[in-house]
């Protein structure tokens, strides 16, 4: 059973500023992720032993506070925040070391090729400067052994500055993990789900108002009631139920 008072959770942007270079996993973790993870033994250990783990929600942030937690985050970073910051890092990286027009590239894995073809048409206007590959794997529950071999392939040959897994969790939090080591690769890895779909415009992030007042996930229940329903309504008191077992 995953206890969030034991995580180490990024606590500021400050820490954030100072992931170093290299091969890192970067994920989030926030209520529905946490009550997921309760049932899912792998889910769990991907989350927890990850290299870094983003405070995506403010019900995590006072949780911790609630559990006098082993990380005291300060403030909600969101996938999307996570996203914005790496891309903007590297476009400016990218823009400082052009040589004969070589770009730093980054590459998103996951989704549809509908949704990662918008992904590359709006990526040439936001990072100029950055190569955006893309690779849209097999849209079924689990992998084969061969669709795992071709995906590993792909990010190897392409080999990011940046990687991006989008395939909702727990999916690719756990296929990241599983497969953490055949990746021969040296730069950082997100996991960031519904980014993909945000980025590609396929999706509404919820506005400043709703983020600003820790209710994004009450913008996205109304907007897609049927889809939501069961991770909000049923899901927000069962993660109060899950906090408050840990603290007994």
């Amino acid at each position: 059973m995953l206890r969030l008072s034991e995580l180490s959770i990024v606590e500021s942007w400050d820490a954030l500023e100072g992931i170093p270079e290299g091969k890192v996993l970067i994920n989030t973790i926030n209520a529905h992720s946490f009550n997921v993870a309760q049932k899912d033994e792998l889910f769990a250990e991907a989350l927890a032993k990850g290299d870094y783990l983003i405070p995506d929600g403010a019900s995590i942030i006072k949780a911790c506070r609630f559990l006098g937690a082993k990380s005291m985050p300060e403030e909600r970073i969101a996938g999307w925040d996570l996203f914005s910051f790496e891309m903007d890092r590297l476009e400016r990286k990218s823009e400082e070391r052009i040589v004969n027009s070589e770009k730093l590239r980054v590459m998103f894995m996951g989704s549809s090729e509908k949704v990662l073809a918008m992904i590359r048409e709006r990526a040439k206007v936001d990072y100029p400067n950055l190569e955006v590959v893309t690779y849209s794997p097999p849209y079924k529950p689990e992998f084969s052994e061969a669709d795992n071999k071709a995906i590993i392939k792909a990010i190897n040959e392409a080999d990011p500055d940046l990687l991006w897994i989008g395939m909702t969790a727990p999916k690719q939090e756990k296929w990241t993990y599983q497969h953490w080591k055949e990746l021969d690769i040296h730069c950082h890895v997100g996991t960031i789900g519904a980014v993909f779909d945000f980025y590609a415009g396929t999706a509404q992030r919820a506005p400043l108002w709703w983020q600003r007042h820790s209710l994004e996930w009450l913008y996205r229940l109304v907007k897609e009631p049927k889809r939501m329903w069961r991770r909000y309504v049923i899901g927000n008191p069962l993660f109060l139920w899950n906090i408050s077992k840990e603290r007994d």
